[in-house]
């Protein structure tokens, strides 16, 4: 039976003082209603790591942690780069790799997002591909075509243990946007994914969804097939992504 998985993803928000509230907030939360089939992750920015494992872990909460961003490089003269030792010896499990923003505003193309997952993933990391379309891709009517080439890159070639990688589709033009793909949009991606991922023979892959997920329409999102979501601007309120949480739970709960 499959686990869904919701990572909130924190970008550029919350220093440390905000972060460790909020974790403080969610560890209540989830103690009070316990999520059994779904694996909650948090995504701080890399300031916060530290404070943020600290208050899992003194609150014994189920909370996982998860970085925004890895060099694939173990160590070096990288000025402004953290390595995978650095967040395992953290106890962080986790981490984004090639999100939209990183791919669009820092130039990370198809073949270091490759080069990172496999590091992360030889590093003891489990690793959250982001793959997705902008909207100029989807007016040409190439977006399936272009998301499966994203996924072959990535995951080709990828030695990983069953449950190691999850796929994160995030179609650009409804990140932040207030635009949520239709649970059709995403049902049909969630396939294009799941086909591409059988073809690189990666055990194990859960599929996620992210843009402008909400807790009003996290429920009806799930009915596209997917595993989850990948939360921005709803992780930073703890109510609210543990509504979307709670979705999960009510899904899967069901035997999904």
């Amino acid at each position: 039976m499959r686990r869904a998985l919701v990572v909130g993803n924190w970008k550029m928000n919350l220093d440390h003082v905000e972060a460790v509230h909020l974790t403080q907030q969610l560890a209540v939360i989830l103690a009070s209603r316990p999520a059994e089939h779904v694996d909650v992750v948090v995504a701080p920015p890399f300031v916060d790591l530290r404070s943020v494992t600290s208050v899992i872990e003194a609150e014994h909460s189920v909370l996982e942690v998860a970085a925004q961003h890895v060099n694939p490089r173990p160590a070096g003269a990288h000025t402004g780069e953290i390595a995978v030792p650095m967040l395992t010896r953290l106890r962080v499990r986790w981490v984004i790799v090639g999100h939209s923003e990183r791919r669009t505003h820092y130039g990370m193309d198809d073949q270091v997002v490759a080069e990172t997952a496999r590091a992360a993933v030889a590093g003891g990391l489990r690793a959250i591909v982001c793959v997705g379309e902008d909207e100029d891709v989807r007016a040409r009517g190439e977006h399936r075509g272009f998301v499966e080439a994203q996924v072959l890159a990535a995951l080709s070639g990828l030695s990983a243990p069953e449950g190691d990688v999850v796929v994160a589709y995030e179609p650009i033009w409804a990140i932040g946007t207030g635009r949520t793909a239709s649970v059709a949009d995403v049902a049909e991606m969630t396939e294009v994914i799941r086909a591409a991922v059988a073809a690189t023979g990666v055990r194990g892959v859960r599929v996620l969804y992210g843009g402008s997920v909400t807790a009003d329409n996290a429920a009806e999102l799930f009915a596209a097939d997917v595993d989850g979501f990948l939360v921005g601007g709803a992780s930073l309120r703890a109510e609210s992504f543990a509504a979307i949480v709670a979705a999960g739970e009510s899904c899967y709960a069901g035997g999904r």
